[in-house]
């Protein structure tokens, strides 16, 4: 009577796991933004699979899209249970940054943590914090063991409806152009294109990427990306407009290093963010730094973001000499910027005693120098020197220190190897010495920043960007480049800032360049770097009008308050930034018809209605200045194809 007793007590309890069971695998957690305007429902599928849907206003903004990673030794992409929730919880958060297109910050989530267990009893959590303009979540793994784990695939989608429209830049295959150089992020953007078109490269499409759906506008990306780590991207192929997140192809390591993630426990990965919304929501989201890790800790007060002279974009190897260099300190001063920019082969070219001397000459003229530097290793053919300096420890912080000392300010590191976690590691490992000596940090050939320059302080700008350098090489980026700067404020200056090196007055050698001045004089405002290195050289300086010159002098290179005021991804772009009290309202338009814009100005005049325009004249290097009264309802503005124009309030 006892065992059959046993045997049905045995039956009851099972019976009643599997209901238990299959009542949580269909349970769905819905998460609400604070203003409600935003939900995400996380669910299990009957055969475990977990997934996410996010909706705007009640509409779909992301179809069921998987979530999900492969670890070696274990799968959390299938037959897993959801095990707890949490509570929700209000996440307020407020910070200050010395680069970007505002300086303090304000965010505000609803946090929940979806937890789950796989077959084998490991154990995974999900935390997704859902704000009044996007979604961001990431992956975590609790438990705790010192044996290195690695991540051989992360399963997460962002499945968009078949009738969406996507705006991507294609990642290049590593190894590939000149020097082995690649990826640097630095292709143009496949724009109004048909979700689900495969990349032209099978490394597939870098972030952030840009949809339009029928709920709103939608951009994805990464943040919060640690050392312990590699950069993620989305793959070639989105079959019926499903994007699938990507590791780095083979090569993309250094020094035999690790390609995919590996790590000890606890582990989490980076965050990975849609913002969503109109486009206003969109160009002004700071989601990307809102979740990055905060500032390391130390004093950065000596980190003081400007503008630099730089003679190489349009004069190259061969001008980096001294009398040059002494010319562009010179040039730098009168124009009232902070710094000047060596570049490559300083050191063979100029050499450390002139350095010394160019830097103390320099300060007597109240500017700073930047030196540049290769990345170096085995992962490039490049020649530009100085090499080998910045490949361990030792040698960083023994040339950190020396040019220090000779009052250098900050560096300039190129060409990297790729995303693999290595690689990865190796930003972190430069950022960290840098900070310890004092010295800025800009990168280029380089990766996306993904929010480090909320962590890293001293970080003040990377390239990432196809610019103003590729409009000097061929034509057909040159015939390519002013629908291409018409995209970067709606993607890749979204959330970090970007060294493209804008304003080129002068006429480009054996180039013919498309943009008119009026255009490359609004860029020094539509773009944000937190050190803007203007291309323009002394000489072409001189020859502007000094209305256009004396611009040049008093643009800022850190704002307040940035609003989007009008545009379309590719045609045309208005954006406004505030720094103290003044206005400075940028627009270009990506096309070659000319366009007549009607704007709404109100926001900015409540104070002063008087204003300047700058914009072009009859000829496309000819300039008009007028002094303008904003008190209509609506501003009105012809824009010649190709043109642009600054007001200042």
């Amino acid at each position: 009577m006892k065992n059959q007793f046993r045997i049905v007590l045995v039956c009851i309890i099972f019976i009643s796991f599997n209901i238990a069971c299959k009542k949580s695998v269909n349970k769905e957690v819905h998460i609400l933004s604070p203003d409600g305007s935003i939900k995400v429902n996380v669910s299990v599928s009957e055969n475990g699979n977990p997934t996410y849907k996010i909706y705007k206003e009640e509409e779909v903004v992301l179809e069921s899209s998987k979530l999900g990673l492969k670890r070696n030794d274990s799968d959390f992409s299938v037959a897993m249970k959801l095990s707890k929730l949490t509570n929700v919880q209000l996440v307020e958060d407020s910070y200050v940054l010395k680069t970007g297109k505002q300086k303090e910050f304000n965010y505000k989530a609803n946090k929940q943590v979806v937890s789950f267990v796989n077959p084998q009893g490991k154990l995974i959590d999900i935390t997704f914090q859902v704000s009044d303009d996007g979604v961001a979540f990431r992956y975590s793994f609790p438990e705790k063991s010192e044996e290195v784990y690695t991540i051989e695939n992360e399963l997460t989608t962002f499945n968009f409806s078949k009738d969406s429209k996507a705006w991507l830049q294609p990642c290049a295959d590593a190894k590939t152009s000149w020097g082995r150089c690649n990826p640097s992020y630095e292709e143009h953007y496949l724009m109004d294109i048909p979700v689900g078109t495969p990349s032209p490269f099978s490394a597939g499409w870098v972030y952030p990427a840009l949809y339009k759906t029928k709920a709103c506008w939608v951009i994805v990306t990464e943040a919060g990306l640690g050392k312990n780590y590699c950069a993620t991207r989305l793959e070639q192929n989105s079959e019926n407009g499903e994007y699938k997140i990507g590791f780095p192809q083979q090569q993309e390591i250094m020094n035999g290093g690790a390609l995919k993630p590996a790590s000890t426990l606890p582990w989490h990965t980076p965050w990975r963010v849609i913002a969503l919304g109109d486009l206003k929501t969109v160009v002004e989201s700071t989601l990307g730094t809102d979740v990055a890790d905060p500032a390391i800790k130390g004093d950065f007060s000596w980190v003081k973001p400007g503008r630099s002279s730089w003679s190489w974009v349009l004069l190259k190897d061969n001008e980096t000499i001294y009398p040059v260099q002494k010319e562009f300190v010179d040039y730098a001063s009168e124009m009232g910027w902070e710094y000047c920019l060596v570049d490559a082969m300083w050191d063979s070219q100029i050499g450390y005693d002139k350095i010394q001397k160019l830097a103390d000459y320099a300060k007597t003229k109240n500017v700073e120098l930047i030196l540049w530097y290769n990345s170096s290793g085995d992962w490039n053919d490049t020649h530009q020197t100085p090499k080998n300096m910045m490949l361990t420890h030792e040698s960083r912080m023994s040339e950190f220190t020396r040019i220090k000392k000779m009052g250098i300010a900050g560096v300039k590191i190129d060409f990297f190897a790729g995303d693999g976690q290595s690689v990865i590691e190796y930003y972190h490992e430069i950022l960290l010495d840098a900070a310890e000596a004092g010295i800025m940090v800009n990168f280029h050939g380089c990766t996306l920043p993904r929010g480090w320059q909320r962590t890293y302080p001293h970080l003040v700008s990377m390239e990432s960007v196809k610019g103003m350098e590729y409009i000097t090489f061929e034509q057909k980026d040159a015939d390519a480049a002013v629908s291409h700067c018409a995209i970067l404020p709606f993607t890749r200056n979204v959330f970090d800032p970007m060294d493209f090196t804008p304003v080129c007055f002068s006429e480009v050698p054996n180039i013919k360049r498309h943009s008119t001045n009026g255009f490359e004089l609004a860029l020094s405002v539509l773009f944000v770097s937190g050190v803007q290195h203007y291309a323009e050289t002394p000489a072409g300086m001189a020859k502007v009008p000094d209305y256009v010159k004396n611009t040049m002098k008093i643009i800022p290179n850190t704002w307040d308050e940035t609003v989007f005021v009008d545009g379309f991804p590719g045609k045309h772009v208005v954006i406004a930034r505030r720094s103290g009290d003044k206005w400075f309202i940028a627009g270009i338009n990506g096309e070659e018809v000319d366009k007549t814009l009607q704007l709404d100005l109100s926001a900015f005049t409540k104070n002063n209605s008087k204003a300047s325009l700058i914009t072009d004249g009859e000829d496309n290097r000819a300039f008009i200045h007028k002094d303008l009264d904003l008190n209509g309802e609506k501003f009105i503005i012809e824009l010649k194809g190709n043109g642009g124009f600054l007001i200042m309030l």
